[in-house]
C-alpha cells in the first residue's frame, strides 16, 4: 500500500442511533465488492442485531491488558499492521485505552493504521467532541470523561451523521434494543429525554454543517474563486396589492423551497408615486398567505419605488427578487418609459430578479399616471414630445396646406401645446407654444419663410398660446399635487392600519410597531426605552448618527436614528407614538390581569372547599355521629360485639374525617402560599419505607429498586413522606392484579429522581394536567377515595420543596410518576463548621 489511508467517521447524536450497526453494514458491503475488510475492534453492548452484523466478517483478536487485577481487552495495533487489510473497522474512536497501552487514546491507534496506508471506518458520538464537551454537559447534566480533539475529526476524509429522530430513538430504547430492561426507565428519564435528544441532534447537524461550510471555503480558496456563493436562498417578493400577488407569492415560495433553509420575505412599498393603487382587502389576504407559506411581511414607504425595493432586498441579504410584469398597457409604457421592472434589474446588482407573468399583465388602455407633482422625468418627456411632435406636425401640415387650412393649422398647434402641457407641465408647454408660434409665422403666415411680426394680431396670437399653456399647466400641476397628497394619505393610513392591527392583536405589538416604524421611515435603527432599559429595538444605529427622541407617556421614550423627518412624516410619527403608548398600556393591563388570575383561582378553590365540606365530609361525620349517639342511647342494652362495632365505626369515621380536614387545610395553605416547609438532607429510602408501612401494603405488591449511591435530597421529610403515601396509594389502586408497583431511585446531574411505576390503564396525554386539579378524580366516583386532593397536594408539596412532579408513560403501558428533587448541597459555612 502506498500513501496514507483514508479515515471515514460515522457521527451520532447519542448512543443507540445505529453507528456501529452502520459501520458493520458498510463492512459487509465492501466485502461483497471484493475488498479486504477486518473488524479490528467492535463494541456490540449486547445488542443482538449488532452482533448479527459481525457474521461473515473477519474479527481480529484483541490484546489483553491486566490493570489492578482486572483483565481488559484493547485494539491490537500490531495484529492489524501484520494483517494489513485494505479496510479496518474500529469502533468508538474516542475510547481511552487501558493503562500500559502503547497510546493513551484509540484515535492515536487509528493514526498509526492510517500512516500504514490502511483505510479506517470508525464511530464517535457528538458528546465526545472536545469543543462540545461542556455544552453537552449543560444539556444532559452528565459529564463526559472521554473526548477527542476537534482537529482529529476535521482531518477525517469523510464524516457522516447517522441520524435518527429523537422519538424513534426513545421508542428503540423502550423496546429494549439499546439497554437492558433494568436500565430503560432511568435512561428514558435522564439522558434520553426528548429535549436532550433534540438538542444533541441539532448539535450534530450544526457541527457537520460547519464542517461542510469550512470545506467549501477551503475549496474556493484553493481554486481562487472570489465570487460569493449563496448556499441558502432568501427570496423577496414584491406585493402591490394587485391581483397578481398570490401568483408571485407562490412562485417565490417555490424558489425558496428549492434550497434547505430558504427564506421567504414579502415587501409592500407605498409612496407618493405609488407602485399601485392598493386594494386593502387583497393586500390583507396576501399578507395572510405569506404567513401561511412560512414567510414574513414587511412594509416600506419610499419616494423612489425601485430604489426602495432594491435597498430593502440588499438590507436583508436577498438572493432573489420576484416582481410581476407591469399591468400597464403598451401605450402607457411607451409614453412613460420602461417602468419599475427595468429599473430594478439595472440597480439590483448581483441579486437575481424574476419578472413573473400573470393574468393581469398588459391591462386595458389608461392615461399615463401623474406620478406626483411632475417629476423631472415628466418634464424631460414634455420637452422631447415638443421637439419630436412639433417638426412631424409641421411636415404633415405643410404637405396638406391650402388657402383655407390656416384655421385647422392653428388649432393643430394649439392641441400640441395642450398635450405637451399635460405631459410635462408649464416649462415644456411654454417652449412648445413659442416654438409653434414661430413655426406658424415662418411656414403659414405671409410673407412665408420669414420670421417677421408686421401685424400686432400675430403678437396677440403668440400671447394667447402662452396663456393657454400656462393655464393648462397650472391645472395639471395642481391635479398632480392633489394626487400626491391623496396617495401620501393613503400610504399613511395603510401604515397606521397595520400598526393598529398589531396593537389589537396584543401579542408582540410593541416590537411590531417598532419594526414597522423603522421600515416605514427608512431609519437605521429605532429603540423604545422604558425606565432606562431598552424594551424593544429594530436595526443597529451608528453612534455618530443623528437621532430624534419622542416621549411615549411619562416613563418611556422612542429613539429614531437616521435622516431628518419631513413635517408630514413627523405628524405620522405622532400618531405612531400614540399607538405605541396604547400598546404599552395594553401590556400593563395584561400584566395586571395575570396577577389577578391567581386570586380568581383561589376563589374557585374556596368555592370547591365549601362544596367538599357539604358533600364529602358529610358521610364520615354522619357515621361518627350515628355511632356515638347509638352508644349513648342504648348503653347497657348493647352487646359487647355491637358496642365494639359502633366504636370501630366511630373511630374509622373520625380518622377519615381528620385526614380529610388535614387535606383541606393543606390545600388552603398551598393556595394561599403560606405552607410551612422545613428542608433538610433526607435519604429517599427513609421516606419510602415509612410510607409503605403507613399504607400497610403487602410487600409482595411492591418492588424496590433503590440505588445506594443516590445522594440525600434537600426536602421536608414529613411532606415527602405524605407525597409518597399519595402516589403509592394511587399506583396500588390502579395496578392490575398480578402486577407489582415498582419504586426506583436514581441520580442525574444535581437532581435525584424517585419513580413510582405501575402498569395500570395510565392517563391520556391530554388529561395529565387535570389530575393535579383539586377535587378531580377523572371519572372515579368512589367517595371513599377522598376529595380528589392527593395529587394536587403532592404536586404542591414537591414544588414547594423546589422540585417537580411529572407523569410519564410506563414502557409497556401504565403510568410513572416522577418526583425530581434537588440533591442536598451543604453551604460553605456548614462545610467549615
Amino acid at each position: 500500500m502506498n500513501g496514507r489511508g483514508r479515515l471515514r467517521v460515522l457521527l451520532g447524536a447519542a448512543p443507540g442511533v445505529g453507528k456501529t450497526y452502520t459501520m458493520l453494514e458498510e463492512g459487509r458491503r465492501l466485502v461483497g465488492e471484493g475488498k479486504d475488510v477486518v473488524v479490528a475492534v467492535v463494541e456490540t453492548h449486547g445488542r443482538a442485531a449488532t452482533s448479527a452484523m459481525t457474521l461473515g466478517l473477519e474479527i481480529l483478536p484483541r490484546r489483553t491488558v491486566s490493570h489492578r487485577g482486572v483483565e481488559l481487552t484493547e485494539l491490537d495495533i500490531d495484529a492489524v499492521l501484520a494483517r494489513r487489510p485494505q479496510v479496518a473497522l474500529v469502533d468508538e474512536l474516542a475510547h481511552t485505552n487501558a493503562p500500559g497501552s502503547r497510546n493513551d487514546k484509540r484515535w492515536q491507534d487509528v493514526d498509526e493504521l492510517l500512516d500504514a496506508g490502511i483505510d479506517v471506518i470508525s464511530t464517535v458520538n457528538i458528546q465526545h467532541i472536545e469543543s462540545l464537551n461542556d455544552v453537552v454537559e449543560q444539556i444532559t447534566g452528565a459529564p463526559q470523561r472521554e473526548s477527542i480533539p476537534d482537529a482529529v475529526l476535521r482531518r477525517a476524509d469523510q464524516v457522516e451523521v447517522i441520524d435518527l429522530a429523537p422519538q424513534a430513538l426513545r421508542d428503540r430504547l423502550a423496546g429494549g434494543l439499546v439497554y437492558p430492561a433494568e436500565r430503560i426507565d432511568a435512561a428514558l428519564s435522564n439522558y434520553f429525554r426528548l429535549g436532550n435528544l433534540t438538542a444533541l441532534r441539532e448539535l450534530a447537524l450544526l457541527w457537520l454543517a460547519d464542517e461542510v461550510d469550512q470545506a467549501l471555503k477551503n475549496y474556493r480558496a484553493e481554486q481562487g474563486i472570489d465570487s460569493k456563493w449563496e448556499a441558502r436562498e432568501r427570496v423577496v417578493v414584491t406585493l402591490t396589492g394587485g391581483p397578481e400577488g398570490e401568483t408571485l407569492l407562490r412562485r417565490g415560495a417555490r424558489i425558496a423551497a428549492r434550497s434547505a433553509g430558504g427564506e421567504l420575505l414579502a415587501v409592500h412599498v407605498t409612496s407618493q408615486d405609488g407602485l399601485r393603487s392598493a386594494n386593502p382587502a387583497a393586500l390583507a389576504q396576501q399578507r395572510a398567505l405569506v404567513e401561511t407559506l412560512g414567510g414574513t411581511f414587511h412594509q416600506v414607504v419610499g419616494d423612489d419605488v425601485p430604489a426602495a425595493l432594491v435597498d430593502f432586498a440588499k438590507s436583508v441579504n436577498a438572493t432573489q427578487l420576484v416582481i410581476g410584469v407591469s399591468r400597464r398597457s403598451r401605450l402607457s409604457a411607451l409614453l412613460t418609459g420602461p417602468g419599475i421592472g427595468a429599473t430594478v434589474i439595472r440597480e439590483a446588482g448581483n441579486i437575481d430578479v424574476h419578472i413573473v407573468n400573470h393574468d393581469a399583465a398588459g391591462g386595458r388602455f389608461a392615461l399615463p399616471r401623474m406620478g406626483g407633482a411632475l417629476t423631472m422625468r415628466r418634464r424631460v418627456a414634455g420637452f422631447v414630445l415638443a421637439l419630436i411632435c412639433g417638426p412631424l406636425l409641421t411636415w404633415l401640415l405643410v404637405a396638406l396646406r391650402s388657402a383655407e387650412s390656416i384655421t385647422s393649422d392653428v388649432l393643430a398647434y394649439q392641441l400640441l401645446v395642450v398635450v405637451v402641457a399635460l405631459v410635462g407641465g408649464v416649462w415644456p408647454a411654454m417652449f412648445a407654444a413659442v416654438l409653434s408660434g414661430l413655426t406658424l409665422d415662418f411656414f403659414f403666415i405671409a410673407p412665408q419663410f420669414t420670421i417677421s411680426v408686421s401685424d400686432p394680431l400675430h403678437l396677440l396670437a403668440l400671447a394667447l398660446y402662452l396663456v393657454n399653456a400656462i393655464l393648462v399647466s397650472y391645472v395639471v400641476d395642481r391635479a398632480a399635487r392633489q394626487t400626491r397628497a391623496a396617495r401620501r394619505s393613503a400610504a399613511e393610513s395603510e401604515l397606521l392600519q397595520t400598526i393598529a392591527g398589531s396593537v389589537l392583536r396584543g401579542q408582540g405589538a410593541v416590537q411590531a410597531i417598532v419594526e414597522r416604524t423603522r421600515e416605514a421611515f427608512g431609519l437605521a435603527g429605532v429603540r423604545l426605552v422604558l425606565d432606562g432599559a431598552v424594551l424593544a429595538r429594530s436595526g443597529e444605529p451608528l453612534a455618530d448618527e443623528h437621532h430624534v427622541v419622542m416621549p411615549v407617556g411619562e416613563r418611556a421614550r422612542l429613539e429614531l436614528h437616521g435622516p431628518d423627518l419631513e413635517a408630514s412624516e413627523q405628524r405620522l410619527l405622532a400618531v405612531i407614538v400614540a399607538q405605541l403608548k396604547a400598546a404599552l398600556e395594553h401590556d400593563a393591563l395584561a400584566s395586571a390581569a395575570s396577577e389577578i388570575a391567581p386570586l380568581a383561582a383561589s376563589d374557585r378553590v374556596r368555592t370547591a372547599l365549601l362544596s367538599a365540606l357539604s358533600h364529602d365530609l358529610r358521610r364520615p361525620l354522619a357515621a361518627a355521629t350515628a355511632s356515638v349517639s347509638g352508644l349513648r342511647a342504648a348503653r347497657n342494652a348493647l352487646t359487647e360485639e355491637d358496642r365494639d362495632e359502633l366504636v370501630a365505626t366511630a373511630d374509622e369515621s373520625l380518622t377519615t374525617l381528620a385526614a380529610l380536614v388535614t387535606d383541606l387545610l393543606d390545600v388552603s395553605r398551598l393556595q394561599a402560599g403560606v405552607l410551612a416547609i422545613s428542608t433538610a438532607p433526607v435519604d429517599p429510602a427513609d421516606t419510602i419505607l415509612p410510607a409503605l408501612e403507613e399504607l400497610d401494603t403487602d410487600p409482595r405488591l411492591v418492588e424496590l429498586d433503590l440505588d445506594d449511591t443516590v445522594p440525600p435530597v434537600d426536602a421536608d421529610p414529613v411532606l415527602l413522606q405524605r407525597v409518597m403515601v399519595n402516589l403509592l396509594a394511587n399506583a396500588l389502586r390502579h395496578a392490575p392484579e398480578g402486577t407489582k408497583v415498582r419504586i426506583a431511585t436514581s441520580a442525574f446531574a444535581r437532581t435525584v429522581e424517585i419513580r413510582v411505576v405501575d402498569h395500570g390503564p395510565g392517563i391520556p396525554a391530554d388529561r395529565r394536567d387535570d389530575v393535579f386539579v383539586p377535587f378531580q378524580r377523572l371519572g372515579d366516583t368512589d367517595n371513599t377515595a377522598g376529595l380528589g386532593l392527593g395529587l394536587a397536594l403532592s404536586k404542591g408539596f414537591v414544588e414547594g420543596m423546589g422540585g417537580t412532579l411529572t407523569p410519564e408513560d410506563t414502557p409497556g403501558g401504565g403510568l410513572t410518576m416522577v418526583i425530581s428533587l434537588p440533591a442536598f448541597a451543604p453551604s460553605p459555612e456548614g462545610a467549615q463548621s
